[in-house]
């Protein structure tokens, strides 16, 4: 996501730096460098002309500090531009006031519609809500069987209309009226309907999901966009605005190869927030979209904010200081390391999550992480048994041939391991009492020691 646009806007801002201070000649050929890098990533050309105009005035304003450098100043001028750009502020979804609150997602066939129906069910059952989903997709083969497996998964309740054998009842607006006293009924405080989409944008579509919005009075309205589709998601976007006056755009795909010309176009063009950002295909792959953080990825700086937010969800204080204190006394085991294992593993993807820690993501952006490159590591200590994962210095020789053997690798892999997690414990030890003394930690060297062989 972003990689040659990040890669593009790096290169075009490395033009200034080293230079004694801005001027129209540096500003100029920057300027071109990185209105060439928005129209490459399929940005609209207005949008990308405005946008370099915008930074070439404040780069040339009387606000320039004479105390920071050329490229400091570029840079902090590029981000507070792409801020804005990408709508300045995050703007989280609206609360009915008598429940249940009723969101209303629209958006063309293939664009990921359903699946986010899902994920946003899973959002809000985290956050204790009672989410329930309604399938007024009646067309699409399939489309309310989708609907039910992702709903089973997370187990939050579909209401669907069937015929006596049992395909859908083609009345989408029924199905919409009916799940919204279902939902009452139930005590769903979240109603979620699924609407049908097209390959294109026709009259029979729109008048449908308008007669839905008529029924009933959604209070969210959402519009589906795949970002996959640059240019042409941003016109789909303007022309169901214009007709329904929806209240935010939910990006998807963004984990594809995408050049990122959507997200940056969007905004502007059709005036409506975006709202949320869809990576991968796991139901818990949804974030909500914070133009701020994205600015920072977009520009390399990680986005540790996020990061953290991701790690909380998987640790609580009590299990932290539990945690410490084993590190601390050395209690720390295999059998704690492969808890931790499946913790980071629930955080989302390796590759992402190494992009949103600030200056390693840019250093490591050609390095092919795979999400299984645990899946060794799993199977070695899993074919130990409890007391070598409890006391890892009795595996001897026979035993790391039957690991080896059990876990099907080679005798060095589980040798390798077992160095590496006894480097591994030194390290968190040191770094706990560094933590816990107030000095600074040399995060870079614990890294670099945690990756040897």
């Amino acid at each position: 996501m972003f990689e040659s646009l990040s890669e593009k806007l790096e290169g075009a801002l490395k033009s200034v730096t080293g230079q004694s201070r801005i001027n129209e000649l540096n500003i100029a050929e920057s300027m071109r460098e990185i209105r060439r890098a928005l129209l490459d990533a399929d940005v609209n050309y207005q949008v990308a002309r405005d946008f370099t105009n915008r930074v070439k005035e404040e780069a040339m304003g009387d606000k320039v500090l004479t105390a920071v450098s050329p490229g400091q100043q570029l840079v902090k001028i590029v981000y507070d531009e792409l801020v804005g750009l990408l709508g300045g502020t995050h703007e989280g979804l609206a609360k009915a006031q008598q429940p249940p609150t009723i969101i209303l997602v629209a958006g063309l066939q293939g664009s990921g519609k359903t699946t986010f129906c899902g994920k946003l069910a899973l959002f809000f059952k985290r956050q204790g809500r009672a989410p329930m989903l309604a399938a007024a997709d009646v067309y699409r083969p399939a489309a309310v069987d989708q609907l039910k497996k992702l709903a089973s998964d997370i187990n939050v309740p579909v209401h669907a209309v069937l015929r006596e054998d049992g395909t859908p009842e083609q009345d989408a607006v029924r199905v919409a009226r009916e799940a919204v006293s279902e939902a009452r009924r139930a005590a769903r405080d979240i109603l979620i309907i699924d609407t049908a989409g097209r390959l294109h944008v026709d009259e029979e579509m729109m008048q449908e999901v308008e007669d839905i919005k008529n029924a009933v009075t959604p209070t969210e309205i959402l519009f589906v966009v795949d970002a996959m589709t640059g240019q042409d998601a941003v016109n789909t976007a303007k022309e169901f605005n214009d007709r329904l006056d929806f209240d935010g755009v939910v990006l998807t795909k963004l984990d594809g190869d995408t050049r990122g010309g959507a997200a940056l176009s969007i905004r502007t063009v059709v005036e409506k927030p975006i709202k949320f950002a869809s990576m991968g295909e796991k139901l818990d792959a949804l974030a909500e979209f914070y133009p701020e953080r994205m600015a920072q990825r977009i520009l390399g700086m990680g986005d540790i904010v996020s990061f953290v937010e991701k790690a909380q969800e998987q640790y609580d204080e009590q299990q932290a200081e539990k945690l410490r204190k084993k590190i601390r006394s050395e209690e720390f085991d295999l059998n704690d390391f492969y808890q931790q294992l499946q913790k980071i593993k629930s955080m989302g993807s390796l590759k992402d999550l190494i992009g949103m820690i600030p200056g390693v993501g840019r250093q490591m952006k050609d390095l092919d992480v795979d999400d299984d490159a645990f899946k060794h590591i799993e199977a070695i200590i899993q074919s130990m048994t409890p007391e070598e994962r409890s006391r890892p210095h009795i595996i001897n020789g026979s035993r790391r041939r039957r690991i080896a053997t059990g876990s099907g690798v080679e005798v060095r892999d589980v040798n390798q391991l077992l160095k590496q997690f006894k480097e591994m414990k030194k390290m968190m030890k040191t770094m706990t009492k560094l933590l816990g003394s107030g000095r600074s930690v040399d995060l870079g060297s614990l890294l670099g020691g945690l990756g040897g062989r």
